[in-house]
């Protein structure tokens, strides 16, 4: 035990920021960083296939279903060879490991996460696209105006979940040399050599606090909008109570 306080104490600059400014930003920091920005700019890219998907004209919905189940169906590791060697190609010169795995996670968690926004959508009422329509309101404008705030809405806490796992996903940059944290780790491990356990353990300590603290937020978020939608159905009996006209009372 006193050799994995002395590892932290020793390394801990190294796990947080890897060698940063005398190098590229790296540790726990650079792992956030590409989480955060894979989840921001995956998420329009999973609304637009969302509504690809949901969209009433096969030549849509078609693509964007092939796009989706491929993505999904083969593991995150071939997406980040594919990037890896694709885009110096398609944009003719050579990137850093850490754009390929943003160009990775864009994709693969902009597929996972364009289901949950259609199980979002899904799971409103019809009557409500129903009544949209009605009113004048085209396919996109419905989506737009009435039923993405709604499921968007609900949805955060699965997008809090996707996020989480986004932050585990990373660890596979490893294999680009993107310096996040397990990247230091190994690091580490190669300095000392005799104490891989020690290493790795810290790091599996790292990933367990950040993703557990992070999903203990996710419920804290689940269980306000579980308590909102209960507020609100418990109003509206209350409303449509208010809204009855008085009762004339009568002699018999």
């Amino acid at each position: 035990m006193y050799s994995i306080f002395e590892i932290l104490r020793d390394n801990w600059l190294l796990l947080l920021v890897g060698q940063y400014p005398s190098g590229p930003l790296g540790g726990i920091c650079a792992t956030l960083i590409l989480s955060v920005l894979g989840i921001l700019m995956a998420f329009p890219l999973s609304v637009l296939l969302a509504l690809a998907r949901l969209s009433p004209w096969k030549l849509v919905s078609w693509p964007a279903a092939v796009l989706v189940y491929v993505v999904r169906g083969v593991p995150l590791l071939m997406v980040i060879l594919w990037v890896y060697f694709l885009v110096p190609l398609l944009i003719g010169r050579d990137v850093s490991g850490f754009t390929t795995m943003l160009c990775t996670l864009v994709i693969y968690e902009g597929a996972y996460l364009s289901e949950v926004v259609r199980a979002g959508i899904q799971a409103l009422p019809k009557g409500q696209v129903e009544a949209a329509r009605s009113l004048g309101h085209s396919h996109l404008g419905t989506m737009r105006h009435v039923i993405l705030p709604q499921a968007l809405y609900n949805m955060l806490p699965s997008m809090l979940s996707q996020f989480i796992s986004t932050i585990k996903e990373t660890t596979l940059g490893y294999v680009i040399n993107v310096q996040e944290l397990t990247f230091a780790a190994n690091q580490i491990n190669n300095q000392l050599l005799t104490k891989p356990f020690q290493v790795f353990f810290i790091l599996a300590v790292t990933f367990y606090v950040v993703c557990f603290s992070l999903t203990q937020l996710a419920q804290w978020v689940e269980r306000r909008i579980a308590h909102k939608r209960l507020g609100m159905a418990a109003a509206k009996p209350l409303e449509a109570q208010s809204t009855l006209p008085p009762t004339v009372a009568t002699n018999p």
